[in-house]
Order: structure tokens, then C-alpha cells, then sequence
């Protein structure tokens, strides 16, 4: 086998970044990439703001095309190709040609998967495949759903779901003047916070104009020309001109069933720091696999596109042989829905609880700005901390404009394990238009770090 044949599975953000490293250090490598889409190298964070307008087109979602990366880079991408099957043993890939349909196995040297995750789907639930339902991960999902707005018109949209997906894609519906009605199986809008903060949320959302329901769950959907009319819950029926899926997304892996590959929470892929797995010159990174949570120390599934991105750079650097490591991350994120920031870094209370952490937390109200200076706008921060040492193990914010971007101070912190004196004691910036002369996040420390 010519060990100078790498191979990859996914031409988005993972495996183009990883293509693009191996490039960079190794010129002569012959580098095939398999996406079974007709895209490389997009950002499907961008879909919802695609949807809304404030982006004109899907063109401007993507950093490098197919075409680029073939006469640029020489690296021979193949859109519309479907991997099948990965045969560790003899070092080869089933694929399918899907504009041919046809079948081949394509041999490799290296191998590197990053096939992303995929959004829940209840498949077995009729109509889920219906002409007017969505799930959002792809840029082709996005232009799909933007294509069905311009045609149909609808006047009001269901999502499925209360996650960063769902409320993104309601900003959006609503800023296109369709009304929106969310339906959530929990007792609250995002669950990646406390159940007081996604309160907060919960309300906001409200207040915006969609309709909430939450501790309710889809049960069927009313079909008529293969399109959705209503959506059934446990406890109603809802009108729907267009149906968004928004329950979150899991690792793409059911292709490596007898491949030999381990997989780990949530069927991800098991991987090293070097972003290995347990077969010999098989890597993978991306949304596909697990991530090592640096707070609790377990593994856990995030799909978030700074992670992907960051070890896709590990894997090509691995691969072509230099000494990288990915350590692990701390579940940072941050999600806008119109007026309103929601941003959390680290662990929730209930984790802490199950991995029986005695800690304390606090809530304080706050401005975004000095009290006395114009459009100064609330924010909410909420700290968790270690009881005896005062480490910070996790924060949420919620506010308006200038809130969210203050979680990058806390994920620093929680990061490297600090305390709340040593955030207290940071050097922060001050001016009355951007921050009260004590950021919200250390008047939330100064009160919590009182609870020690």
C-alpha cells in the first residue's frame, strides 16, 4: 500500500483544514478528499443568517470551493461521493459515485475521517421527509429551506426543538416576518444552561413574539400532498407551513459498523490527543468525535465549529508527522436570537452534581455599560465554583447587546483553572461605553466568592 495516499471522509471544516495543513508541510502527498456533498469548506454556522437575509447569499458562506482547492492546492476533491464502508484491514473505502451511481474501492496509505454529525431526525415518525420539512447542517439544507420560503410564501413555521439550531432559525423566521411556534420536550428553552437561566431564555423567546411550548413532544405530523399541515404533540395539534428540525445533531459514524473503529459517548469516535484512533494510520476530527471535557476530565460530544477547526489542524499535523496535540475543551458557546445574547462556558449544576462536586453558584443583574451611559443594556451572569478552593467550574450569561462575548474572560478562566479572587483580581477593561467600572463578571465573582 503507498503510504503517500491520504485519504478523507468530509470536505467541510475538519477535513479541509486538516487537508490544507498536510498540504502546507508535505507539497508531493497525493491528498484525496470524499464530500458527499456538492460543497467544501462552508460555514454552516452561517445558515440561519443565510435564511434571514442579513446574508445576500449562500456563496458568501464559503471560504474555499471544490475548484479551489483542486488548482491551488492540489488536493483532489470529489464532491457528490458517499463513503459506504471502511475496510481497515485491507486499507480501503467503499464509495459511492453519486452522480454516476456507481461503486468503487479507493486504497489508502492514511486515512482521516471527518464526516461531522448529522441532525436528529425522528425517522420513525411519517412525513419526516416531507417537501417542507428541514433539518439544518448543511449548506444545501440551507439553500433548501431559503429555495421553500421564496416559492410557498408560508406564514408560520413549527421547530422541533428549543437548542442553538432552533432558536437561530427562529431569529431568523421572524426577522423574515413568518410566525413561529417552538416545540420543546423539556421544561425549558436551552438546556446547556440552569433551569433559571433557560427561564431567562424561555421568556426572552416569548417576548420576541413566538409561541412556546414546552414539556411537550412530537408525536406525529398530518400529510397532504407530501407536505406537513400540522404537527401533533402529546397535547395538540399545530398549523404548519413548514416544519424545522432543531433537537440537536450526533456523530456521523453508523458507516463504520465492522470497520474495527471505537466509538465512544454517543457513538463518536474514540481518539487521542493526536486526534489517533485505535487502528493504525486511521485519524479522525470534527464533529464525528468525542472531545475530552477539560473540567469534568470525562469525554463528551460537542459539535461546535471552533473545535472542529481546531482539530482538524491537529490531525493534518499528526499526519504529516509533526508533534501536535488537541487537549480537549471546556463547551464554550455563545447563540443571538435577535435582541437577546445566550453564552455558557463549563460545566451546569446538574453535571456537577452527578460528578458530586460541592460547589456554589450565584446570580447577579448588571448593565452592559456604566448605568448612567446611553442604551446601557441589562445582562444576567451566573457563576459556579468549587466550595473550598474557589475554582471556577462554569458561567452563563444572558443580556443585549455586548453581553455575550464577556463568556471568552470566564472560558479563560475555567480553562486554566482559576479562581474566582484571580478573576476578580484581572486587569479587565474599563471605559463608561463598554463596561460599569466593575465587569458584570467580576461583580458576580466578588458576591460568590463570598459563599467559599
Amino acid at each position: 500500500m503507498d503510504n503517500n495516499i491520504l485519504v478523507i471522509i468530509g470536505g467541510d471544516a475538519a477535513g479541509m483544514s486538516a487537508a490544507s495543513k498536510v498540504r502546507r508541510v508535505q507539497p508531493d502527498k497525493q491528498i484525496i478528499v470524499f464530500e458527499k456533498s456538492g460543497y467544501t469548506s462552508y460555514s454552516a454556522c452561517g445558515i440561519p443568517y443565510f435564511i434571514s437575509g442579513l446574508i445576500a447569499t449562500s456563496d458568501e458562506l464559503i471560504a474555499r470551493s471544490p475548484e479551489e482547492f483542486r488548482t491551488k492546492y492540489n488536493i483532489d476533491v470529489r464532491t457528490q461521493h458517499l463513503v459506504l464502508q471502511v475496510d481497515t484491514e485491507n486499507k480501503r473505502i467503499r464509495v459511492l459515485d453519486k452522480i454516476k451511481d456507481t461503486e468503487f474501492w479507493q486504497p489508502y496509505g492514511q486515512l482521516l475521517i471527518t464526516t461531522g454529525g448529522k441532525p436528529y431526525c425522528p425517522k420513525d415518525i411519517a412525513g419526516y421527509n416531507a417537501q417542507n420539512v428541514f433539518g439544518v447542517s448543511t449548506l444545501k439544507s440551507g439553500i433548501n429551506i431559503e429555495n421553500f420560503i421564496r416559492n410557498n410564501n408560508p406564514k408560520n413555521a413549527v421547530i422541533i426543538g428549543g437548542g442553538y439550531i432552533g432558536l437561530e432559525m427562529a431569529e431568523a423566521l421572524l426577522i423574515r416576518n413568518i410566525g413561529v411556534t417552538i416545540i420543546n420536550r423539556s421544561a425549558q428553552l436551552m438546556n446547556t444552561l440552569d433551569p433559571d437561566m433557560g427561564q431567562i431564555v424561555t421568556e426572552a423567546v416569548r417576548n420576541l413574539g413566538a409561541k412556546v411550548y414546552l414539556n411537550e413532544t412530537l408525536k406525529a405530523f398530518e400529510i397532504q400532498e407530501n407536505a406537513v399541515t400540522h404537527v401533533i404533540t402529546d397535547k395538540q395539534s399545530l398549523p404548519a407551513d413548514m416544519v424545522i428540525f432543531g433537537m440537536g445533531s450526533s456523530p456521523n459514524t453508523a458507516f463504520l459498523a465492522g470497520s474495527g473503529i471505537a466509538l465512544g459517548v454517543r457513538n463518536a469516535i474514540k481518539v487521542n490527543a493526536q486526534m489517533q484512533t485505535n487502528v493504525p494510520d486511521v485519524w479522525a476530527a470534527g464533529d464525528c468525535t468525542e472531545t475530552l471535557n477539560l473540567v469534568s476530565k470525562k469525554h463528551f460530544y460537542i459539535a461546535m465549529g471552533t473545535v472542529a477547526n481546531k482539530t482538524g489542524v491537529v490531525a493534518g499535523s499528526s499526519i504529516a508527522g509533526e508533534a501536535a496535540t488537541f487537549p480537549g475543551a471546556v463547551g464554550t458557546a455563545v447563540c443571538k436570537v435577535c435582541s437577546y445574547e445566550v453564552a455558557r462556558s463549563g460545566l451546569q449544576e446538574k453535571e456537577l452534581s452527578k460528578l458530586g462536586i460541592e460547589y456554589v453558584a450565584t446570580i447577579i443583574d448588571s448593565t452592559t455599560r456604566a448605568g448612567y451611559y446611553p442604551d446601557s443594556k441589562k445582562i444576567v451572569v451566573k457563576l459556579l465554583a468549587e466550595k473550598n478552593s474557589g475554582r471556577l467550574l462554569g458561567g452563563q450569561i444572558i443580556g443585549e447587546e455586548g453581553a455575550a462575548k464577556r463568556i471568552d474572560v470566564l472560558a479563560t478562566a475555567v480553562t486554566h483553572n482559576l479562581t474566582l479572587q484571580h478573576l476578580i483580581d484581572m486587569d479587565l477593561s474599563y471605559a463608561p461605553p463598554f463596561s460599569p467600572v466593575w465587569d458584570p463578571v467580576q461583580t458576580c465573582a466578588r458576591k460568590l466568592v463570598k459563599l467559599i
